[in-house]
């Protein structure tokens, strides 16, 4: 079954078309990487995923229902999380504030009169879970501040799976760490995601080429090829245009 279909999917601002006639699916469970060079149009096209843009034209489909003009709340409702590229924390609460916060705001109806955080006992066992499950229940009194910055992620991550979506959305997971920071992020991720629906964009192409079932490759606001990793990997192409070939990678902007 199909989580996500997107249908000629197309963005302009102004006279400038970022996105052009995007259509894929991603089913579920699957791992969905989309890789390209800077300016290919990767976080645009999450952007309008997640409701952060409007489509200029074109149709977006959660399980078969369009969302296409619903805003970015009613589409975390119906199961669609994401993360940004830069962290949208609460840097100056606690650890566990922070997830109680995201946990708090992932349910519908959300807010009560005069009705004490200390009281939900859920969210506190929901937070500890979560937080348990990223090796992070220890760090849970200190500010998010504090944390070093792969951490952050990490909690980043676990804003967006705050809601338990049926699929996550995640831009540039590993953007700002070192490589052992990244490696020790992915070894992370994987358990935290089980059967999670994964659509993400990295530069980093030892998380892609280890964590994806399937990559497409952006360039110019076109999906240029699409495979799985071993067949990207041997796709000439992609080697030239993105990865390098043995005449030297093309630049984003040639």
């Amino acid at each position: 079954m199909e989580v996500l279909r997107t249908e000629r999917v197309t963005k302009h601002f102004g006279g400038l078309e970022v996105l052009r006639k995007i259509s894929f699916g991603i089913k579920a469970g699957e791992k969905l990487a989309i890789i390209g060079p800077n300016g290919a149009g990767k976080t645009t096209l999450f952007n309008v995923l997640g409701g952060q843009l409007p489509a200029t034209e074109g149709q977006i489909y959660l399980y078969g229902e369009e969302i296409t003009d619903l805003p970015p709340y009613l589409r975390l409702h119906r199961g669609l999380a994401r993360s940004y590229q830069i962290n949208s924390l609460f840097f100056e609460l606690k650890l566990i504030d922070n997830v109680l916060l995201a946990l708090h705001g992932a349910k519908r109806p959300h807010y009560r009169m005069f009705r004490s955080m200390n009281s939900r006992s859920d969210l506190f066992a929901a937070a500890r879970d979560l937080l348990e499950s990223m090796g992070l229940w220890d760090l849970r009194s200190t500010t998010v501040s504090s944390l070093s910055y792969g951490d952050q992620r990490l909690v980043e991550v676990a804003f967006a799976l705050a809601s338990r979506p049926k699929l996550l959305i995640l831009d540039e997971p590993t953007a700002g760490l070192s490589t052992a920071e990244a490696v020790d992020f992915a070894n992370t991720l994987r358990p935290m995601l089980g059967d999670t629906t994964l659509l993400f964009c990295a530069h980093d192409m030892d998380l892609v080429f280890n964590l994806a079932d399937r990559i497409m490759v952006l360039y110019y606001g076109e999906i240029i090829a699409e495979g799985k990793p071993e067949e990207i990997k041997a796709d000439p192409s992609v080697k030239e245009i993105y990865l390098g070939s043995e005449k030297g990678p093309v630049s984003a902007g040639a």
